[in-house]
């Protein structure tokens, strides 16, 4: 069997290698139109924050391995341009500008999300930079250390953005956040919202919502951001509003796509045309609580569609319930976490949500170290399931929201989580845990 994957890094390389594992016998290749392969986007914000590492450390392997030790046909500086649906042909061109082509009998599309970059005059200057691949990290981290850098603008206030916002204040570089809505986080609560900002604030960091940018212009050897009523100077720009799918190929060919524009997939990752599959953040998914089709990039789904994948490629029946949106970011010295579906999602959807935000403890009363920990949980009146939390705080938050995701795949009602047996140690909760205390004052509301 021919398997051809476009696309190398997580979902890529995930279904290439489990793929290989399954079936050893298998004509595997992978077409890559950069360099590299495999690796942390994640960590990227932390890495520019430390000028003492390369960022290569994020390689989680080198594209050599998957060759030799592996026996994947991983093919560089290839990329793919057309898909012959009748003829299961790929076309593309290598980094030499010749013509290439690939017969497959299963194809595998992985060519994940590309940023945002708004249609104005400017977003293409030198020292105006978006972060996405690891050539993106490479150029702002290069940028920093060789023009000295004092001044960044960041164009966004989403997770990369406050990410980057703390790896820049790390490096003592000045940072003004700007952005065309009125609210920093508008998926919260505003009490919670409100809370990330002064946390920024704190930090240094300059925050300017509900600024649309009309230009960016390059003045010596500077920029100026430009909105109607606002002026912002900077050595380098960060743009991070958002991604999204690169799926142009797939609708080229003809496949169904789906919400956002993203590649539409079943929940065994096949598209429209059961010779192809696609997966990772050019493809969408179930969400676990709506039930219904979401795109919600996250790294846990893109390696688990890849495993998927190929385990259908390879005869191996495999089906995914679907996804939580299950996230967590760092703030400075904040944990910020969200999973399900927030009150006006919610709605959206057709249930009857009520909603609880409480303020509670990290650690038992008294016991020393204890700072508060916010969460908001949303359940529906009518069928008094869990739906969705939303939670902040200094510490014990990013493994607690993993409970909550389990709940929600699991359908639990808000008054059976209520009864869940969470453990406690005075260093680690109080004896209600926050979670379980905002299940108890919501099934009041509810």
């Amino acid at each position: 069997m021919r398997f051809v994957i476009i696309g190398a890094d997580a979902a890529g390389m995930s279904a290439a290698s489990r793929a290989g594992r399954s079936m050893p016998d298998m004509e595997i290749t992978v077409l890559e139109k950069t360099t590299d392969v495999s690796y942390s986007a994640c960590g990227m914000p932390y890495n520019i924050g430390d000028q003492n590492r390369k960022i290569e450390e994020l390689v989680v392997r080198q594209a050599q391995v998957f060759r030799e030790k592996q026996g994947i046909n991983l093919l560089t500086g290839h990329c793919a341009e057309k898909i012959n649906t009748s003829e299961k042909i790929v076309h593309g061109t290598n980094t030499s500008g010749v013509d290439v082509s690939f017969n497959y009998d299963k194809l595998l599309i992985a060519t994940g999300a590309s940023p945002i970059i708004p249609d104005l005059p400017g977003f293409d200057l030198p020292g105006v930079m978006p972060l996405k691949t690891l050539d993106h990290g490479r150029r702002i981290k290069t940028f920093i250390k060789n023009k000295h850098t004092k001044k960044a603008t960041i164009v966004g206030m989403g997770y990369i953005a406050l990410e980057m916002c703390e790896a820049l204040r790390k490096l003592d570089i000045e940072v003004s956040m700007v952005k065309p809505r009125p609210v920093l986080l508008p998926w919260m609560p505003e009490e919670m919202s409100d809370t990330v900002k002064k946390e920024l604030i704190a930090n240094g960091a300059k925050l300017f919502a509900g600024h649309a940018i009309q230009n960016i212009e390059s003045v010596g050897d500077g920029l100026k951001v430009i909105c109607k009523d606002l002026t912002l100077d900077a050595d380098l720009v960060i743009v991070a509003i958002g991604v999204t799918p690169n799926s142009q190929i797939a609708e080229d060919a003809g496949l169904t796509l789906g919400t956002a524009k993203a590649i539409a997939v079943d929940r065994t990752l096949q598209t429209s045309n059961p010779h192809i599959f696609a997966a990772g953040d050019c493809a969408d998914a179930f969400h676990v609580v709506s039930n219904e089709k979401t795109w919600i990039p996250l790294a846990l789904r893109a390696n688990r569609a890849g495993w998927a994948a190929a385990d259908n490629v390879c005869d191996k029946p495999a089906r995914l319930d679907g996804i939580a949106g299950t996230a967590v970011f760092k703030v400075f010295d904040l944990q910020v976490a969200r999973t399900g579906l927030t009150a006006a999602e919610a709605s959206n959807h057709g249930f009857s949500p009520a909603e609880i935000l409480v303020t509670t403890r990290s650690r038992a009363h008294a016991h020393p170290g204890s700072t508060p920990i916010k969460v908001h949980m949303v359940g529906d009146r009518s069928s008094g399931r869990l739906l969705g939390v939303q939670m902040l705080g200094r510490e014990g938050v990013a493994h607690r929201i993993n409970g909550i995701a389990v709940a929600l795949h699991a359908n639990m009602t808000v008054e059976q989580f209520s009864q869940t047996d969470l453990a406690y140690a005075p260093p680690f909760g109080p004896t209600w845990d926050p979670m379980l205390t905002a299940a108890n004052q919501l099934l009041k509301k509810m």
